[in-house]
């Protein structure tokens, strides 16, 4: 959930991304860790996004290659359900997916064929 959210967060959160978040974490049984998120986030705006990158490059160290794709795909396709993703959303998802050594494999992806 903080991947999403740091991602929706990245230029300000609108409502209907705020839906999204919710939409998704009750799919996942996950409000609790939305919370978390939205509380790890308000601590210090500011630095919000470099400190989840932080984070999250901790937390996936044991993660498959393909499992952080998956991850990566499943926020891209997220940022997607409100019918488009902005430039500065997309490179924040590629500076994360870079960190994770799977930005080749995320952009051939989601590339347009």
């Amino acid at each position: 959930m903080l991947l999403k959210a740091i991602i929706f967060h990245y230029h300000g959160l609108v409502e209907e991304e705020e839906k999204i978040l919710y939409r998704s974490a009750a799919e996942l049984d996950a409000e609790k860790e939305l919370k978390w998120a939205f509380d790890f986030i308000a601590r210090d705006y500011i630095t919000a996004f470099e400190r989840a990158r932080e984070y999250l490059n901790q937390a996936i160290k044991k993660l498959s290659k393909s499992k952080r794709v998956q991850f990566l795909n499943l926020t891209w396709l997220a940022n997607r359900e409100k019918g488009y993703i902005t430039e500065m959303e997309a490179a924040a998802i590629l500076k994360i997916a870079k960190d994770w050594e799977v930005d080749r494999e995320l952009v051939s992806m989601v590339q347009p064929r």
